[in-house]
């Protein structure tokens, strides 16, 4: 199995790569493969809605979007961390996770376990948490959970490193992860995945 991880802050080596790094050791603890790939330092534009992905199969916009989609559609699991930025994700993270959903649309990503981890000096952490969480929840992807909200708090590089509690949070949600990660696999084995019908759009236009 492997779960690929993203860390979206700016900061290669900062807190959320510490929060990130918590949740590695846990991953290969289990014999679990894990890719981590720093985002957070690229210049990653918003997605224009041009829709030329649904011809290219791929972001029109050629960047690390593009590099990234098919590590994240091979992997059993996806972690995504983001700093706080105004009680919700920077905005890299939200420009990358918009593209990268919205180019791989047309592949199904049901059973993929899905996590997001935000990291705060103090308030906004909820907020950002629970926006991380609707690009699972709109993907038939099943959200893992933790002892608490995936959280953890600092502020000036190093800091995360002092949350006990974060880190544990960071620990009980990688091993739950892997359980999650296996039962599916079990469940796909021995059941199959559920019944897919045809996607109906509602559009009310006058």
């Amino acid at each position: 199995m492997k779960v690929l991880l993203v860390n979206g802050s700016p900061k290669a080596k900062g807190n959320t790569s510490i929060a990130l790094a918590e949740m590695i050791k846990v991953f290969e603890s289990e014999g679990v493969e894990t890719e981590l790939v720093h985002i957070g330092n690229k210049i990653i534009r918003g997605c224009v809605a041009c829709q030329n992905c649904f011809k290219l199969n791929r972001c029109v916009f050629d960047d690390i979007v593009n590099e990234v989609a098919p590590k994240f559609l091979a992997a059993d699991g996806f972690v995504v961390g983001a700093p706080v930025y105004y009680g919700s994700p920077n905005g890299t993270v939200i420009s990358f996770l918009d593209r990268l959903f919205f180019s791989t649309s047309n592949v199904d990503k049901t059973g993929k376990v899905g996590a997001g981890i935000v990291i705060s000096r103090r308030g906004g952490s909820s907020a950002a948490f629970d926006v991380l969480n609707k690009y699972f929840a709109i993907t038939n992807m099943p959200i893992a959970t933790s002892q608490y909200w995936n959280m953890a708090y600092g502020l000036t590089p190093g800091e995360v490193a002092q949350d006990g509690e974060g880190l544990q949070t960071m620990r009980t949600l990688a091993r739950n992860m892997v359980f999650l990660m296996k039962s599916i696999a079990a469940g796909k084995e021995n059941f199959g995945l559920p019944e897919r019908e045809e996607p109906i759009y509602t559009h009310f236009i006058r």
